[in-house]
């Protein structure tokens, strides 16, 4: 394993583990799920830069646009849980409560 490998590997795990142990705030799961997405992005950047080839050159930009979607959701979801429980702890957030 190559140490840029390395490199991304290990900061998808981290975000990955900060996504799974330290679930307080949605503003911290939200930034560990854009991290992991952004991982994916240069790691799949690489790969297509790697392999040289056309065909799987846009799949990078693909992985950016719905990464830009899911981060525009999420922030979404976070002003709504904001301004309707005027908190973002993810304890105090009861979906059989609507």
């Amino acid at each position: 394993m190559t140490p840029v490998h390395f490199a991304f590997s290990s900061t998808f795990i981290l975000s990955l583990s900060g996504l799974a142990f330290h679930r307080t705030h949605l503003l911290s799961a939200l930034l560990c799920l854009e991290g992991m997405m952004l991982s994916l992005f240069i790691a799949l950047s690489l790969w297509t830069l790697q392999l040289d080839t056309t065909s799987s050159s846009t799949m990078p930009m693909i992985l950016l646009a719905f990464s830009a979607c899911e981060a525009s959701a999420g922030l979404a979801l976070l002003v709504a849980t904001a301004r309707t429980h005027g908190t973002d702890r993810l304890q105090s957030l009861n979906l059989l409560q609507c």
